[in-house]
């Protein structure tokens, strides 16, 4: 590492002002401070807020968070392969089966996305902003296994245009970049995002295939009415199931909110009020139940347990960018996250999962909730001024 960083102080000074590389000088900086911590600091003179975490460490901390359920769906995306062909393989194969079919849409997922943020660096003159770190390794988790890799590659840079660089960048945009991905593929290329076959890596194929089968997620069970086809509660928990690749273990998930919380990366009020909503409006569902829709039974703590509701409520719903700020809207957002997105994922049977428009709807409302809150506040402390 010190060989690298004397190349670098090498040759930075052509990238500087009067260098013959002048021009380029914001890409050099941005690969010089993804590398490295840089000295610069807040001045000593004036209002500054200091604190021992930078926006690295913070997006460093989430990727570490991200690590369990990365690894498990790589498991899990193996397991299945080979049971829809019905054969035994062991832990490794399957492992290597879905390493080798996750790692390419890790990989399109980060250099399309980081090479669109290049773009704009060279454009705008900027460093690049380290949010993109977490965002690439998001999207492919929330994706389908059999996605094709030039859809993942256009919906990713879709998604840091409209959703992040026309608002000016990481800390300003309104909407979550990764989710955006999602939608705009949800909505652009619905075959490929819906349906029993996309879940399952090679079952869109169709070959070699055994009799009997099924890649249904247990969502689009449920949808249909087939709750005989449901996993038992354990298997819901561990993970074992079709669907997006990072979604499908909570025990992962868990891991990860976890790490999240220990460092204080992760909002708690956040991730507890989005499965309190969640459980709040499902037990609500549950006793209005109707035998025209056998979904509304399902029992409460299983909504939190399927589909990408975890996932959601771990790593989306607390970005800090979208989400409320105050104390007090964070308990309000969270609440109606939950609450909004087993509305959405019951009373629609064309969509089965509804986390994804859940939390994209209250980023838009987000501000919202914060103006209203910050306003009743400053009420309450007027009315104790004139007492």
């Amino acid at each position: 590492m010190k060989a690298l960083r004397n190349y670098i102080d090498k040759i930075k000074p052509n990238f500087e002002k009067g260098g013959k590389l002048e021009k380029w000088q914001s890409v050099f900086d941005s690969f010089e401070t993804f590398l490295y911590v840089l000295g610069d600091t807040a001045p000593k003179k004036g209002a500054h807020i200091r604190d021992a975490i930078d926006m690295k460490r913070v997006m460093s901390v989430v990727v570490i968070a991200l690590v369990p359920a990365l690894l498990f769906g790589m498991w899990n995306v193996g397991e299945f392969h080979f049971l829809s062909l019905g054969e035994d393989a062991s832990f490794m194969e399957k492992f290597g089966h879905g390493f080798i079919r996750v790692i390419p849409l890790v990989l399109v997922s980060y250099i399309a996305g980081l090479g669109t943020e290049f773009v704009f660096v060279y454009i705008k003159g900027h460093e690049i902003e380290e949010g993109f770190l977490v965002s690439g390794l998001l999207i492919p988790l929330i994706l389908p296994v059999d996605v094709p890799l030039w859809m993942v590659a256009l919906a990713t840079i879709f998604a840091v245009i409209f959703g992040k660089e026309v608002f000016g960048g990481t800390g300003m945009n309104i909407v979550n970049p990764a989710l955006l991905t999602r939608a705009f593929l949800f909505f652009a290329y619905p075959s490929k995002m819906s349906g029993d076959t996309i879940w399952v890596s090679g079952l869109s194929g169709g070959e070699g295939v055994v009799d009997g089968f099924s890649g249904a997620t247990p969502l689009a069970s449920a949808a249909a009415g087939a709750m005989d086809k449901l996993p038992s509660t354990m298997d819901m928990f561990m993970g074992y199931l079709p669907g997006s690749i990072g979604e499908t273990s909570v025990l992962a998930i868990l891991i990860g909110a976890a790490i999240l919380l220990f460092t204080g990366v992760g909002s708690w009020k956040i991730m507890l009020s989005v499965f309190a909503g969640g459980f709040a409006m499902a037990l609500i569902l549950n006793v209005f139940a109707a035998d025209t829709n056998p979904y509304m039974a399902l029992p409460a703590y299983q909504h939190l347990l399927l589909g990408g509701f975890a996932f959601g409520a771990v790593f989306m719903a607390t970005d800090p960018v979208t989400g409320a700020q105050t104390e007090t809207g964070k308990w309000i957002y969270g609440f109606l996250i939950g609450f909004i997105a087993i509305i959405v994922r019951v009373v629609n049977p064309a969509y089965p999962e509804g986390v994804m428009m859940a939390i994209l709807l209250m980023n838009v409302f987000a501000p919202l909730i914060d103006h209203y809150v910050i306003q009743s506040n400053i009420k309450k402390r007027l009315k104790r001024a004139k007492a």
